[in-house]
Parts: structure tokens; sequence; C-alpha cells
């Protein structure tokens, strides 16, 4: 075994150990809110008791139960039938999980989140901000029958919804949260709003209501199996960098949402893109730029503003045909929190020439 292959080995079962570990992430959470009720004084807690707030703690418990049998669910099959290229030892769910690091908790809690952007009703305004603009301008700028390019796909339900508009298309996706559960929606949920799942359970910050924290939000809002005949929709795992680093004018469009700003170096996206793109070819793009290796120890990260990249793609020879440096869209938002973010992300189309 190379010390790559040993590398990835180790970060597969890691990632699957954080999915295993959030059932005693999520109680030591509770138990701290449990904590707190007893140490106030009794005077503080009779003002308390028609709120509820001991029988609320438990909802929160079983709806965590409730998440962690999900998160089995996705992971189950994982190893031995996700990767056509890998094969790992089956999944030994009797032994206990280890402690995760509070980055992988945080990366799986924004998981279940994502579940609600790519594949809800609730998730619906969110994409419709997000992804209509880019399917609006695929079917702009695009003929009939070409090849589309998702990088950074997330759960898939941007590529998924250029397939069904006939295109063929492939999303990439380097984070192993991200496809265990991609994989878990396209592949093995096939009834529409047939997984209920509790997202905001372990958010205790900015709740209006008590229920808002334990409400249910069902998956998938379509059945992702319901593609028009001889659509052709595929996935890839690993980095972008990597993966396509052989293609060259292979695609006839890439379409790229919340990716730029993923970057360690922006300029080598920009690059890559130039090179697997076809003369004539299109790159669509949506973000912001929330640089995600800023202040990462250990993490190189090159953090350019908008008018700097678009000086660079211009350089290396894209034309501008749509430009928009002001379009507001949401990441991930509990629409019934107290507190939003709100981004202005921009929107454009370039082109390679002919």
């Amino acid at each position: 075994e190379s010390e790559g292959d040993r590398q990835e080995r180790e970060h597969f079962w890691r990632v699957v150990n954080a999915f295993r570990y959030y059932r005693a992430y999520a109680l030591e959470r509770v138990r701290r809110a449990e904590r707190e009720l007893r140490a106030l004084p009794p005077a503080h807690r009779r003002l308390l008791r028609d709120a509820a707030l001991p029988g609320h703690l438990q909802c929160v418990r079983a709806r965590v139960e409730h998440n962690q049998e999900l998160l089995h669910d996705i992971i189950l099959g994982t190893a031995e039938h996700m990767f056509e290229n890998k094969r790992y030892r089956p999944l030994a769910l009797e032994a206990e999980p280890t402690p995760a690091t509070a980055f992988d908790m945080d990366k799986l809690k924004s998981t279940l989140k994502q579940l609600v952007r790519d594949w809800s009703s609730e998730g619906q305004g969110e994409r419709d901000s997000c992804y209509r603009p880019i399917l609006n301008a695929i079917q702009t700028y695009l003929g009939a029958g070409p090849r589309v390019l998702v990088p950074g796909s997330g759960l898939g339900r941007l590529a998924w919804e250029i397939a069904r508009l006939g295109y063929s298309c492939q999303g990439n996706e380097f984070s192993l949260f991200m496809l265990f559960t991609s994989h878990y929606i396209l592949n093995r949920c096939h009834e529409v709003d047939s997984v209920r799942l509790y997202p905001w359970v372990l958010q205790f910050s900015n709740t209006r209501r008590a229920w808002d924290r334990v409400r249910p939000v069902l998956v998938p809002d379509v059945d992702p199996s319901a593609l028009p005949p001889g659509a052709d929709f595929s996935m890839s795992a690993g980095d972008f960098l990597e993966v396509y680093s052989l293609d060259m004018d292979v695609w006839d469009c890439v379409a790229t949402c919340f990716f730029l700003d993923t970057a360690h170096n922006v300029i080598a996206y920009i690059e890559l893109i130039w090179k697997v793109l076809k003369p004539g070819g299109v790159w669509i793009n949506m973000g912001p730029l929330l640089y995600h290796f800023e202040n990462m120890v250990g993490e190189s990260s090159l953090e350019l503003s908008y008018d700097q990249i678009r000086q660079v793609i211009v350089q290396v020879g894209f034309v501008f045909e749509e430009e928009n440096e002001c379009v507001h869209a949401t990441y991930t938002e509990n629409e019934r929190s107290m507190l939003r973010y709100i981004y202005d992300c921009v929107f454009f189309v370039v082109r390679k020439p002919a």
C-alpha cells in the first residue's frame, strides 16, 4: 500500500467514524443544556415550568437518535458499493466510534443542512436563487446535446437538474461527507418525501420558537431516478484539479456554483476550466468569495478580490458574455432562524473563443 493510498483509506474511515459519532456528539450538547437547567436557582426553574424545557430536551434527544439512524443508513454499503475503482473492508458497526474532531462534526452538521438546500421543498427558494440563473444560461448559450461538467457538485441537485434538461452532465465532488450523502439520495431514495431528518436540532441560538429546533424536513422532493429516458448523468469523486488534469477540449460547458472559493489557488481552477472546455465552450459561475482555507493552519490560501479574478479570467483568454456582481443568495439557510446570512454573489458567463 502506497503512502497516498494509506492516507486515503484513513481519511475514508475518519469520515465514516464522524457519521457514527453524531449521537455521542449531539447528546453531549443536550446534556450540557440539562446541566445548565439543573444549576438554575429553584425560583428560575419555576419560571420555566410552563415552558416545559425538560420535555423539550427529551424531544431533542429523540430527534438526535433519529438523525443517527439516518446517518447509519447513509454509510451502510458505502465501503462496498460506492466507488467503482475502490473497495474497502465492510463496515463493522458493532465497534464504538471514536471521538471525531470539531471540524468533522461541523462538516457533518452542514451536510444535514445541505440535504435541505438540495433535496427538500423547503430548499426550493434557495435553489431558485442559486441554480436557476445557471440553468437559464445553459439553455441560452448551449445548443442541443452538449456535455456539461459541474465541479464542486455537493449533493448533486444542480447536476441532476442539468441532466433533467437533456444535457449530458457529470458532477464532481471531493468531500466524502457530500459523496456519501449524494450516493444515498441519488441511488437509494426513490419515493418523494420518504426520508425525515431534523437538521436544526442542534441550533440552540437564534431560535424563535422551540418547535422550530425540532421540526422535521422531508427529502427528497423529487424522485432522483426519474430522469428522462436516455439521460446521461454521472458523479465523479476526487479533487477537480487531479481528476480532470488530462482533459483537454472535452466539455461544452463548465458550471460552477459556490465553488471558486474552495480553491487553495483560484488561478489553478481558472486555468483548468479553460483547458477542459472545447473552443467555443462556456463557463457559467455563481457564488461569493468566502475562501475556505483562509486562516486555516497548515493550508495555503490565495484570497483574490473579484476584480483581480476577473482580470485573470480575461488574461487567460475568456470573453465575457454576461456579468452581474450583485445576485442575492443564501446558503443552507434555516428559514425560521433569527439570523440570516445573505451573499451578494457574482454571476457571469464567459466563453472560450472558437
